[in-house]
């Protein structure tokens, strides 16, 4: 399963019109004008950017239908993980919805108004966290107005506000940790305790594969086991510090090791297996 395919399980909020309401046209918001520049923020053309892609009957929330058409627009890719990224800088409580609030918080927090600068953020992020690509550097500064301490982040050729990324770029692992632990709060049902394989699965496919290899072997695994159903928060987390630390011929792994039995019989059947290095795994649903 690929987290796009999330989009076409949520359920979309109904509600019930009159048969006046039903008959009059639907006025769609208007489509907000592309182009390659970001532009300065401003506080209303965010609020704008929002209503144009809010549910027509909720304007306070984007919902499923419209994020895909914010993702579509703004070339945020809903096959890897920037949809992921998107809801972490949004700190979304829903997956593939967005509330007025936190839109208005990052983007003011982010100084992001248009759809080039939120794509701009976003690549950013997955390519400094997930594609292992070399930090951006601080841009060039003007001088400060007196009394008022200049900061990387007001570089005027800056298409966003990038505080939030040179602090990720400070310790890229513990902000793929908050991202991948922000992941599975995400995920969960609400008063639930784990999440499903399939989404677990989806999201391990564009979280960890990109950056450790040996998930592949594990998600071929679990496809081909087929009998786990759940994932804890402990297995998933265990199973990201696994990845890390064990090394993809598994010649350091520590059978001591307080590993959950999911890793510890996927190293089984690794060692079992006599068809050696096993293939990129492909995760559909």
């Amino acid at each position: 399963m690929k987290v796009s395919s999330f989009l076409c399980c949520i359920p979309h909020k109904h509600v019930h019109r009159t048969q006046e309401a039903a008959s009059a046209p639907v006025t769609k918001p208007a489509k907000p004008t592309k182009s390659s520049e970001p532009g300065p923020y401003s506080a209303a053309s965010a609020t704008s950017l929002f209503s144009s892609y809010a549910d027509p009957d909720d304007p306070t929330v984007v919902g499923p239908e419209g994020f895909e058409r914010l993702c579509s627009d703004a070339d945020i890719s809903l096959e890897g993980a920037l949809p992921l990224i998107l809801a972490w800088q949004l700190q979304a409580s829903e997956m593939a919805k967005i509330s007025k609030s936190e839109w208005e918080k990052a983007t003011t927090d982010l100084r992001i108004s248009s759809l080039p600068a939120l794509s701009a953020a976003l690549h950013d992020l997955e390519d400094l966290l997930l594609l292992n690509k070399p930090a951006l550097r601080p841009s060039a500064q003007v001088p400060a107005p007196a009394k008022k301490k200049p900061t990387a982040s007001s570089a005027p050729s800056d298409p966003y506000n990038r505080s939030r990324y040179y602090g990720y770029a400070s310790d890229t692992k513990k902000a793929f940790n908050e991202l991948y632990a922000f992941c599975f709060a995400l995920a969960k049902p609400p008063g639930a305790r784990n999440i499903d394989m399939d989404t677990a699965s989806a999201f391990w496919s564009v979280l960890l594969v990109p950056k450790h290899p040996l998930m592949s072997d594990i998600l071929r695994f679990i496809n081909e086991r087929g009998t786990y159903k759940g994932v804890n928060k402990d297995l998933w987390s265990m199973t990201l510090e696994f990845v890390r630390v064990v090394r993809p011929d598994l010649s350091n792994y520590d059978p001591e090791g307080a590993w959950p039995t999911l890793l510890d019989d996927f190293v089984t059947w690794k060692n079992s297996n006599s068809a050696g290095v096993d293939a990129p795994i492909q995760v559909d649903a």
